[in-house]
Order: C-alpha cells, then structure tokens, then sequence
C-alpha cells in the first residue's frame, strides 16, 4: 500500500474506498500529485469529453476523458487527498456552458481547479481574498464562440463530503442528483443588465487563442442576437 498523499493513509471512509478502488500504478500516478497545481497538470493531460453525461474521478481515470463537471470532481477528490474540503462552484454564463471549479484556500486565499475546453478556463493561483475576486479573475476569458463575454454570476461552493452516501469518488450511478442540487444553489450576480449590455466583444485573437486545442465538438452553440 503506497503512503497516503500526506504521509497519513487513511483507514476507513470514502476517500480510502476510492484510494482501495485503483490500481497499484494509478496509485502510484496519484500519489505524486502532491500540490494543486501538478493536480491541474494532471486533469489537463486528459482529454476532453463531448459527450453528455457525468463520470466519477474513478471513471475518469478508467475512461480517460473527462469534461468540466467530471475534472472539478476529480479534482475535488485529490484535493481532498492533500487535506483540503472536497469544495465545487458552478460559474453561470449567458448563451454559453456553465463551467465547474473544485475550489480550496491556502493560507486563507482561494485558489482553483478546472477541466475546459478553453484555455483561459483552468487553473487559478490561491492569491485570492473572496471567492468573487476569484471568479472575476475568470471574466474576459469566459466567452463563447461568437466572442461573448458570458460570465453573470456563479453558485456558493457546495462540499461534496455529506454526498459521500452516494459515493460519488467512485460510481457513476448518482451524479446527477449532484449536478441537479448545484442548480438550487444560493447565487451571486457579478454583473447588472446595463453592465452585460455595454460589454465589449471578444478580440479576434483572444478568441483564436482561448479556442487553441479545443474539442469542436464540445464546444456550446450559443444564439446570435442582433446588436
């Protein structure tokens, strides 16, 4: 049995089901990740999932694929190996995808972790004092393909430990209670209707470089709208 991530393998619960759950060699993949942003490196080096439905990180690493719900578990998941709540938030857009973050603090500062098929959607430093401050660092590239900024608002983090009855880490069977229950979040508003409707466009080459590497086809087909 290779040692727990922190020196401390854990005997019993959730997390060591998962850890039971996995190969000696994911094991040994795992257990090097042992910061959260060789975790982000992790989760980038697995393709990105078009398709609609939710996989578990046990899942996600049988399956190899993933898309920004299944990496935000994942990387809930090994967060929570290194001593941190299993924490997620829901970005909410306009005319676009939501978007998923397993979230944690250090040192009092948030900090994050996501799976996207943008380039700019991904991995934030804990340097940040407020959740806001950290979803705000999102903004302008939080956009869809017609060069809209999209980004409104965003869901209170939801940890995931109480739904360890469902056993989330390691089956696929009820993760769409969890993705409903995100839905009933207490939301925050980042935007008024007069700040969305004076927003500037996308410039082209942000555009081009927050699609680099993207998967076509799990990219959102948002509406035109005149103006």
């Amino acid at each position: 049995m290779p040692p727990f991530l922190l020196g401390n393998y854990p005997s019993s619960g959730s997390l060591h089901e998962f850890w039971e759950a996995l190969s000696p060699g994911e094991r040994a993949r795992l257990a090097k990740l042992n910061t959260p942003f060789k975790i982000q490196s992790f989760i980038d080096d697995i393709p990105y999932s078009p398709e609609e439905r939710h996989r578990s990180p046990l899942s996600v690493l049988r399956d190899r694929k993933a898309h920004c719900f299944d990496g935000a578990l994942l990387g809930a998941t090994l967060l929570r190996s290194l001593g941190h709540p299993p924490r997620v938030l829901e970005m909410l857009p306009e005319n676009d995808d939501d978007h998923m973050l397993a979230v944690f603090k250090l040192d009092g500062l948030w900090g994050a972790l996501a799976k996207s098929n943008f380039v700019g959607l991904r991995y934030r430093e804990p340097i940040f004092r407020t959740l806001r401050e950290l979803v705000l660092s999102y903004f302008e590239d939080f956009f869809n393909v017609l060069g809209q900024k999209s980004l409104r608002g965003y869901t209170y983090p939801m940890n995931l430990g109480p739904w360890d009855r469902l056993k989330w880490m390691t089956s696929d069977e009820h993760l769409e209670k969890i993705a409903e229950h995100l839905a009933h979040l207490r939301k925050v508003s980042l935007l008024t209707h007069k700040m969305a409707r004076a927003l500037s466009p996308v410039d082209p080459l942000s555009l081009r470089a927050g699609l680099l590497g993207s998967d076509a086809a799990g990219l959102y087909k948002p509406k035109k709208r005149d103006g």
